[in-house]
């Protein structure tokens, strides 16, 4: 290793949306140690939000494994080296079983404080660094060719990880009528529809309602750099609490997050460009009335209307509309 040169070994979540809320923390790493080479350890997923980080020197996918013996395969594949620092946002004790000079790992907490601002808190970094992807400037150039430059995009992500945690389609299919209706504040916008496999049924409402040519369906169509570089061009992303909401929130698009049986205190997307929305219900009221939501077949996201997420997206579109003209 040549001197000077550093070792890191950042050890993130291996969910899309939580690795991308860790995501400034390795930025923050990359800007204050311009010496330091990387190796990351996050679930599969999430890789291809890595594969671009600088001096990445090693990439290793944690595949979760009953008995959690994915720890100890990931042990054997970073215990024979020394490590200048450790930083482990899953707060595993794998960072107190490998040599390091330094060691930065997450400790439980009661505190009630959004993700962002907990990642930043294992370095001690206040303000906390928003989100950073690194995208491939050929990602930007295949969603350049995709969709038209001249026309305003609403992206929309109608599914989630739970039933529990998704809008109706139907209520999706009214929101982007209305949004990009001829009265609508996003008169004549394009409505991408996006998502990953096997989530086409959730999509199929908003396509069948709007005319032809005023969506574009992308569910499951694009590696997840194409998506990003997708919502990067949004003049409004509005979705349920998923991954694509965080990475529209990265990506610098106006995002606005619907929420029920999650806590937007902790989850809701980060960045003074975005905002999130929920019914009547509270979180605790819904917590107390479904305590097993993640295993619940209904949407316990109801109470929350089209008018309500209507208002919500036209204050947003309004508050960032300077910055986007």
């Amino acid at each position: 290793m040549p001197p000077g040169m550093e070792r890191i070994l950042f050890i993130t979540a291996t969910r899309i949306g939580d690795a991308v809320l860790n995501s400034g923390v390795l930025d923050h790493l990359v800007r204050t140690r311009p010496k330091a080479r990387f190796t990351i350890a996050c679930g599969p997923l999430a890789q291809p939000f890595m594969e671009e980080t600088p001096r990445l020197e090693r990439l290793i996918a944690v595949r979760k494994r009953p008995f959690d013996l994915h720890w100890l395969g990931l042990w054997r594949r970073v215990a024979f080296r020394k490590w200048d620092l450790v930083v482990d946002l899953r707060g595993s004790a794998l960072a107190w079983l490998v040599w390091a000079r330094q060691r930065e790992v997450k400790k439980k907490s009661r505190i009630v404080t959004h993700k962002v601002r907990e990642a930043a808190g294992v370095l001690r970094v206040d303000p906390p660094p928003p989100p950073r992807l690194y995208i491939p400037e050929d990602a930007h150039e295949r969603i350049a060719k995709l969709i038209p430059a001249d026309r305003p995009v609403l992206a929309l992500c109608p599914s989630a990880a739970f039933a529990a945690k998704t809008w109706p389609g139907e209520r999706f299919a009214e929101l982007a009528a209305r949004l990009t209706g001829p009265d609508g504040p996003l008169a004549g916008a394009l409505t991408v529809i996006l998502g990953g496999p096997g989530d086409e049924a959730a999509a199929q409402p908003v396509i069948e309602a709007l005319p032809e040519g005023a969506v574009f369906d992308l569910t499951g169509k694009l590696d997840l750099r194409d998506v990003a570089a997708c919502l990067a061009r949004a003049r409004l992303f509005a979705g349920n609490d998923s991954g694509l909401m965080h990475i529209a929130a990265a990506m610098g698009a106006p995002a606005l997050g619907l929420f029920g049986p999650t806590d937007e205190r902790f989850y809701g997307p980060w960045g003074e460009n975005c905002a999130a929305v929920r019914g009547p219900m509270g979180y605790e009221e819904i917590q107390k009335s479904v305590p097993r939501w993640r295993r619940s077949p209904d949407s316990l996201v109801m109470d929350l209307s089209v008018d309500a997420a209507f208002e919500a997206a036209s204050r947003l579109l309004k508050r960032t509309e300077r910055k986007a003209a």
